[in-house]
């Protein structure tokens, strides 16, 4: 395999968004097992002084991930994330103006490896959401196990992410007054093992608890389609049905979460390494489906919402593609 090198005149901003995406990217790859390994060292070398003081709090705290979270101006706020948004860059798109005084939910796609468009969009105060959506607050819906970690979930937490559990839904979706937003990445862990770049396969069809949590709580629901989302990394090829599909899957049922086998570019060489490419991302957030409250639906009105939430995502999808590249005889697969 022939190496490219990365040219040693590059402008100082670039090295500066390079660093930031790689800090991301350790973030998710290491920080969790950097984090267990400094609290298992706490407990080896018995500084209890230390552990047991942070263990009652987190007993105590244990459900705040499913209470609107801790956030924190401090940390959302950092450099760092205007470099990670101006890497690729992440851009954010409004269709529709949205009343603040209803509570929404977003349904965003697709999932990609990381979900680079929902963490920079969401997750950080450099992105366009406040000037796009002002009086809103909009929260980051992520698995329950990225809380369950001692010191990271604190990290998390500040830049916004909450838990995805119902009861987590529930509390953001039932404030009265509105002018909440909740996103989830609805294709999930399994999504990601689809997230090859060109490939526009989405796991929509069995995801109908947000349907049945939007109209408990009378939130209105959005279809939210983050192009260029796939095209950041390379994954190994792992058609269904193959040994190594096959593997993940099982992987993922036991641990909640999947492991793609992914590559793209590296600090000094852009031939292979886990640093994204520089790719664009355009985030287009569609217009809102109305939804009347009814606090115990019945089959057959969840199995109606979702098919309407399903073709307004694929208008989205259909009306904005020619914009960022995708051909036109290219459209969604639900699954």
């Amino acid at each position: 395999m022939k190496i490219e090198f990365a040219p040693l005149n590059i402008p100082l901003a670039r090295r500066l968004q390079t660093a930031a995406v790689l800090q991301w990217v350790v973030t998710f790859l290491l920080l969790v097992q950097v984090c267990v390994g400094i609290f298992v060292i706490l407990i080896i070398y018995n500084y209890w002084f230390l552990y047991i003081p942070y263990l009652t709090w987190l007993y105590f705290d244990w459900r705040t991930p499913e209470q609107g979270g801790r956030r924190s101006n401090w940390i959302r706020n950092w450099p760092v994330w205007k470099y990670f948004k101006d890497y690729f860059p992440i851009h954010l798109m409004k269709t529709w103006d949205l009343d603040p005084s209803h509570n929404y939910l977003f349904g965003f796609h697709p999932h990609g490896i990381f979900a680079a468009g929902a963490f920079g969009n969401f997750c950080s105060a450099y992105s366009d959401f406040k000037d796009l959506f002002p009086g809103f607050t909009v929260y980051l819906h992520v698995l329950q196990c990225w809380f369950c970690c001692p010191l990271f979930r604190e990290y998390f937490m500040s830049n916004g992410a909450v838990s995805v559990s119902k009861e987590s839904l529930s509390y953001v979706l039932s404030q009265e007054g509105g002018g909440n937003i909740s996103v989830i990445v609805l294709g999930g862990a399994k999504e990601a093992l689809d997230a090859h770049p060109g490939k526009l396969t989405l796991v929509i069809r069995p995801r109908k608890g947000f349907i049945k949590i939007a109209l408990t709580h009378g939130a209105h629901l959005v279809p939210v389609f983050s192009f260029g989302e796939n095209d950041l990394f390379k994954q190994i090829n792992n058609p269904e049905g193959s040994w190594l599909r096959t593997v993940q899957e099982k992987l993922q049922k036991i641990m909640g979460f999947s492991l793609p086998l992914f590559h793209a570019r590296g600090i000094f060489q852009y031939s292979f390494g886990f640093i994204p490419y520089r790719k664009p991302i355009h985030t287009v957030v569609g217009r809102p489906i109305p939804v009347q409250q009814t606090l115990h639906p019945t089959p057959e009105q969840i199995e109606e919402l979702h098919q309407t939430y399903m073709e307004e995502l694929r208008k989205l999808f259909e009306e904005h593609k020619g914009k960022y590249g995708i051909p036109e005889h290219e459209t969604l697969i639900f699954k």
